[in-house]
């Protein structure tokens, strides 16, 4: 449990494993972008749910409802953030890599919002039990999703 809940032990890397766990998500997705695009990458994001879910119930049983080590939920989170890429990129035909700025948007926003979990993401996190460890990192990717599909129609003059 421990293993998934950390993201294979990341979640122990100092200081800020939050941030170390938002990290090695990246090259995870774009690897499963690579293998099986955007639907792959939608597929592991819900199993990692499903599983973040349930190790970080049994894991938090006895106290501290957020430990700092679990960073299966930033990575989830992540996943979901980086959404626009992946659906952008098959959408358009266009090589992952070349989205770069939106790979950008997506880490940054994400890490943003869960710091600073504005409106929906810190009504989660207050929930202060398992699901509203997940959730409100759910909900901080689906914001940061947006942002970056916003800056994304900017870039390309749609909102122009």
């Amino acid at each position: 449990m421990k293993a998934i809940a950390s993201f294979l032990y990341i979640g122990f890397l100092k200081p800020a494993p939050g941030t170390w766990g938002s990290l090695a998500a990246l090259p995870v997705a774009y690897a499963l972008l690579l293998a099986g695009g955007f639907w792959l990458l939608l597929i592991a994001t819900a199993l990692a749910y499903a599983l973040g879910l349930v190790a970080t119930k049994a894991l938090t049983q006895s106290g501290d409802h957020d430990p700092s080590w679990i960073v299966i939920d930033e990575v989830v989170g992540q996943w979901i953030a980086l959404f626009p890429v992946g659906y952008g990129a098959a959408m358009m035909g266009a090589e992952i890599w070349r989205l770069y700025p939106g790979w950008i948007s997506a880490f940054v926003f994400f890490r943003l919002f869960d710091i600073w979990k504005p409106w929906l993401v810190g009504m989660a996190d207050r929930r202060g039990d398992a699901l509203g460890v997940m959730l409100d990192d759910v909900i901080a990717g689906v914001f940061s999703a947006i942002v970056t599909i916003i800056l994304a129609a900017l870039a390309h003059g749609v909102l122009m």
